[in-house]
């Protein structure tokens, strides 16, 4: 009996001495950030109007399944990657607004990991953890809280800034060469990753010169740099060119970027300045406490953040018009900027982390985004409950001058336009940027009598005035006005045609 009282005391302190090694760990770090990131998007999921772009994404994403296309029989200017991984996700867990924003959930709490793993190379664990709860609170903060594209971005760039942080790696070449491809599926998401790419491109070739590397060497290494940031891509236009769509490929991706007219805003609105505090806070906080008040050690990797964000930044500004949401691609760089400032064995200890922390989660007002959420779900199935029964699969289309991308799926409607996404058609900005002419397209459109259109009391961006006219006239003659509800700060409303 005493024998098994000490086979049990052992037995006990060996679990004991597990957890508390187990508290201690990463994995305590990882997991604890995981349920945050869970509970702060937890909010949107199954809102299939929780945003606006990724609606299209997930529609052309959906019927890639079916054999179409983007650029061919879907027309946007998003990279095919970022459609694959819609796609992909529709296949595998169905069609649902909640399957691409449990994955996008997915790429954020691995955003979060890897900014938690690259400030540990600053601060200790608790810190760290601020940094990634902070890359979480600033995705949502800034519109990445469902499935826009810059959450798909983030861990990507995380990862490439976590190959070539550490300078001093043996195999720094091969892990640059790795990062490298990473960046080129980076712009098979979003081409305007472009700044960052050439960032961490530069800071490799930098790497290998302070090696010791030759001028021959360095040529060499970037061209192969070159041709594995662009393979990605090239791989893509090649498919595209091997079915004879070459043309609508390079269109959409490229000739029409230019094309499009900057809106009168340009590069910053004057909701910026307020839009862009948290960031600038954070920013600054960080630079001022690493030269004021505690230097990070090694300064070089704060270094190398700092530049990182600098290249981030480059990247919001590069459109000719910039939306806030852009911002997004700056939560983990202004994370990881911020480190000297949230390091709690700094002057100011853990209070500026906390207070920070709770700041931020204050801004985004979970509360109310959660009553809000609820109310435009409901009133986008309202929506597709009104328009169902005018609409059909093959007849009497759907058509969305202004509205939810989503009510084709939810109605199950034929649509009568390669051009879904609505603001491609009633967008002032986009009228010489596609294949074809905005007014004429919609004439054609409306030619064939679609069973409901649907229209929204003011646009999301500067509409086509012809275009508009075109559209309210025959909405007076033919239709009549079903169901209007509130989403997003406007009216949405549902018109059915009239049956003689």
């Amino acid at each position: 009996m005493r024998a098994m009282n000490g086979v049990t005391a052992v037995l006990d302190k060996t679990q004991a001495i597990r957890t508390a090694t187990w508290l201690r760990s990463d994995a305590l770090c990882l997991a604890m950030l995981a349920l945050f990131t869970l509970a702060i998007r937890a909010i949107w999921l199954g809102d299939p109007v929780a945003d606006f772009d990724e609606q299209l994404y997930s529609f052309i994403g959906w019927r890639m399944q079916y054999g179409e296309l983007p650029f061919v029989d879907w027309w946007d200017r998003k990279p095919f990657g970022l459609f694959a991984i819609f796609g992909l996700t529709h296949l595998l867990f169905g069609p649902s607004a909640l399957s691409y924003q449990l994955v996008a959930s997915g790429f954020a709490i691995t955003a979060a990991w890897i900014t938690f793993r690259l400030s540990r190379r600053l601060v200790d664990r608790v810190t760290a953890s601020f940094a990634g709860a902070i890359c979480v609170i600033l995705l949502s903060a800034y519109g990445s809280y469902s499935g826009q594209s810059e959450v798909f971005l983030a861990p990507i760039m995380l990862g490439m800034a976590a190959l070539l942080v550490d300078a001093d790696h043996p195999r720094f070449t091969r892990r640059a060469a790795t990062a490298v491809l990473l960046g080129g599926l980076a712009l098979q998401v979003k081409y305007t990753v472009v700044p960052q790419c050439l960032f961490f491109g530069g800071w490799a070739l930098w790497v290998e010169y302070r090696r010791g590397r030759d001028w021959r060497g360095l040529a060499a290494i970037a061209a192969l740099f070159a041709v594995l940031g662009i393979l990605p891509t090239m791989a893509v236009g090649a498919f595209y060119a091997a079915i004879g769509e070459f043309d609508a490929f390079w269109f959409a991706n490229f000739t029409s970027f230019f094309d499009r007219a900057p809106a009168p805003q340009g590069r910053w609105g004057d909701n910026h300045a307020l839009g862009v505090a948290p960031l600038l806070v954070l920013c600054a906080g960080g630079v001022y406490a690493a030269l004021r008040m505690r230097r990070p050690q090694p300064i070089g990797t704060w270094g190398f953040f700092t530049g990182w964000a600098v290249a981030t930044l480059a990247t919001v500004f590069l459109p000719g018009t910039v939306y806030l949401y852009y911002y997004a691609a700056l939560a983990a760089p202004a994370a990881l900027v911020a480190l000297p400032l949230l390091n709690r064995h700094g002057p100011l200890r853990i209070w500026p982390a906390i207070v920070l922390t709770a700041g931020l989660l204050a801004l985004i007002s979970l509360p109310d985004r959660r009553v809000r959420s609820l109310e435009e779900r409901a009133a986008s199935e309202a929506l597709a409950a009104a328009i169902a029964p005018h609409v059909g699969a093959e007849a009497d289309c759907l058509w969305i001058w202004d509205g939810p991308t989503v009510l084709y799926h939810q109605t199950n409607s034929c649509v009568p336009t390669r051009f879904v996404y609505p603001d491609h058609l009633n967008n002032a900005l986009e009228t010489n940027a596609l294949e074809v002419d905005q007014v004429e397209e919609i004439g054609r459109i409306l030619s064939q009598k679609p069973g409901a259109i649907v229209t929204a009391d003011t646009g999301m961006t500067i509409r086509n005035k012809q275009a508009g006219a075109l559209v309210e006239n025959t909405l007076a003659k033919d239709y009549r006005q079903r169901l209007t509800v509130d989403m997003h700060g406007r009216k949405v409303t549902a018109w059915v045609r009239r049956v003689p």
